[in-house]
């Protein structure tokens, strides 16, 4: 039996055994750099192997494009000859599943070379770099995402279009957007609860549900994390009960930053604070409103740096949709306090919660990447005692004064991700490599495919 280079224990397997003799079958669940989870589904028998000496897999899965096909420009594929790579079980993630028939459980996984060394190219690890280069400085990252996503129908109108979902109550469809609108979760409670279930079980203390602005768009809350990874790895699993229990119910969970161009998009904001060794956030002010060096460089640190991070954070042709004015997501690096037409936002509240609210990604961009650049970047801010420069007070989508250039469109974005240092750094550079292959893969994919508007525009005009 090898020794698991994650810190997981064949106890912890064997408890959950003795726990759950229901349990048939388990997802077993690494996530790729589109934040895709891949895998396989294990019988019961096999589990206890896993923990004793891992799985082996292809390297060739973290190489992968949004369609799940090779991308040899990463050096994932056969300039290693497709070799196995041993996948072990992260600690405390082995968990049942709530409301499938026969029972399964669910189990997160992370990549390691053979020797047990690290498997630089899986997001997991970039993520564990930056929480790692933050505790030797006696610094602890904590935080929660936001989840917005849409509730659709399954088929597309007469038009082509989604629409969205009826309540799986009684079947009514609400074509409104209906912001806040209580009335309006109850018709889709009957999913919620089975959402609200499947976290318990998971051990996801998933919060507040909100109607959003859009018909058929919805925000679950995440409770705030000391440890970051835990937040992160909270986000991927809501989003595989909202995928899972929306199937069940008969309706479509939509992940995409912009399913309606009529509409506002989804994001996934990120909130951030930092530990010291005792448990006190340094973001705390001693005055408030008095904001101290550490969040004012932690935001120009984030300023300076959004520009080569922003394929991190919008890393599909779809993403790039949902950057339009006044649609709540921001199109320039501005900061400001209590103002949501920023991109990074000091929340209004409790002292002593202090934290930056990290606007720009869009719920289809990968957590762990997302929080290892934003780390990466709050570190810059300290290292470099960046000013952040005057806050926005009023209309953030107007009032770009002194703001860094970030990207416009996703082809600068990709190059900006390629060329910068910055973010090689954040990621290490396997990850980056990987990472900004299997983009630039994508665009050419996307780019070559001829799009129904084409001949919308230019058929009988051109």
């Amino acid at each position: 039996m090898m020794t698991s280079p994650s810190g997981s224990t064949v106890a912890e397997a064997e408890a959950f055994l003795e726990a759950h003799p229901e349990i048939e079958a388990f997802d077993i669940v690494l996530h790729d750099s589109n934040g895709i989870g891949r895998g396989k589904i294990i019988r019961r028998h096999e589990l206890l192997s896993i923990y004793k000496s891992g799985r082996h897999l292809p390297i060739s899965i973290l190489g992968l494009d949004i369609c799940g096909e090779d991308v040899h420009e990463t050096g994932l594929i056969w300039d290693h000859g497709d070799g196995d790579r041993r996948a072990w079980p992260i600690p405390g993630t082995l968990v049942a599943l709530h409301g499938v028939t026969p029972q399964r459980g669910e189990m997160l996984m992370s990549v390691y070379n053979l020797d047990g060394t690290r498997m630089t190219s899986d997001p997991r690890h970039a993520l564990q770099a930056q929480v790692d280069a933050l505790a030797a400085e006696g610094l602890y990252p904590a935080g929660a995402f936001e989840l917005e996503f849409f509730l659709l129908a399954n088929e597309r109108d007469a038009n082509g279009k989604m629409v969205p979902a009826r309540d799986v109550l009684d079947g009514r469809r609400n074509s409104k957007t209906d912001v806040y609108s209580v009335d309006q979760l109850h018709g889709m409670l009957p999913l919620f609860n089975d959402i609200y279930a499947g976290a318990k079980l998971a051990g996801i203390k998933a919060e507040t549900l909100i109607s959003e602005f859009a018909p058929g768009q919805y925000e679950l809350t995440l409770h705030y994390r000391d440890n970051v990874m835990q937040a992160a790895d909270d986000l991927f699993r809501l989003k595989r009960l909202v995928r899972m229990h929306a199937r069940l119910h008969g309706v479509t969970a939509c992940f995409m930053a912009k399913p309606n161009e009529d509409y506002a998009g989804s994001g996934m904001h990120f909130h951030v604070s930092m530990l010291d060794r005792t448990g006190r956030n340094i973001f705390v002010e001693v005055v408030e409103g008095q904001y101290n060096q550490a969040i004012l460089q932690a935001i120009g640190g984030l300023r300076a740096t959004m520009g080569a991070s922003m394929l991190v954070f919008a890393p599909h042709a779809n993403s790039w949709r949902r950057f339009a004015s006044n649609s709540y997501a921001p199109v320039s690096p501005t900061w400001g306090v209590n103002n949501r037409s920023v991109a990074l936002r000091i929340p209004a509240g409790d002292i002593k919660a202090r934290r930056i609210e990290h606007r720009p990604a869009g719920v289809d961009a990968n957590p762990y990447l997302v929080a290892a650049t934003v780390l990466a970047g709050i570190r810059h801010g300290w290292a470099h005692q960046i000013d952040p420069g005057p806050q926005t007070t009023g209309n953030g989508y107007a009032d770009a004064q002194d703001a860094p250039p970030i990207p416009v469109d996703w082809r600068m974005a990709i190059e900006a991700a390629k060329g910068s240092t910055f973010l090689k750094g954040a990621l290490g550079e396997d990850m980056h490599r990987t990472f900004t292959a299997i983009l630039e893969a994508e665009y050419r994919r996307v780019m070559r495919t001829v799009p129904d508007v084409d001949f919308d525009l230019y058929l009988y005009t051109v």
